[in-house]
């Protein structure tokens, strides 16, 4: 079993109201071979919801709200989801000030991407939770094919 950003399911909860569906995921969680999890809604956050992303270690939306607790609560809320499953490893949506990792937007509001990872992100991996996000999706895939013909399934160990 394997984790994914909801978004990538197909479920409609980006900011924009909107997914980002990778068909493939999609079938994953149909047939629960994956649990889908989105730090923003579980953190609060409506859909649709003002664009956020990560200033000076706060997620700040568009107006300049301090969303900080909403995403650390959502990430919490992710990680408890994904240790009740045994889950410790997971696909996320990339450059979000939630789920990137390696990069995310600076700021500024204007599409501008620095190294970094978002709040859900960095939780998971200090918990031992492998990341990747769609970008790496040939290396998550290789990675949990290698589980499965080593364990018969894509449970760890």
């Amino acid at each position: 079993m394997i984790g994914v950003s909801s978004c990538l399911a197909g479920v409609k909860c980006t900011f924009r109201g909107d997914d980002n569906l990778i068909e493939i995921i999609k079938e994953m969680v149909a047939r629960k071979e994956a649990i889908m999890i989105c730090p923003e809604v579980l953190g609060g956050m409506s859909i649709p919801r003002n664009p956020c992303e990560i200033r000076n270690n706060k997620v700040i939306d568009i107006t300049g709200e301090d969303k900080t607790m909403e995403y650390v609560l959502g990430a919490k809320k992710s990680l408890e989801i994904l240790q009740k499953y045994d889950i410790d490893v997971v696909l996320l949506k990339a450059y979000s000030p939630s789920c990137g990792k390696n990069k995310i937007y600076d700021g500024s509001f204007t599409h501008t991407l620095i190294d970094g990872d978002g709040i859900t992100c960095q939780i998971l991996e200090k918990n031992g939770i492998m990341v990747f996000n769609e970008n790496e999706i040939n290396e998550f895939f290789e990675f949990i094919e290698k589980r499965r013909v080593e364990n018969g399934s894509y449970f760890k160990g």
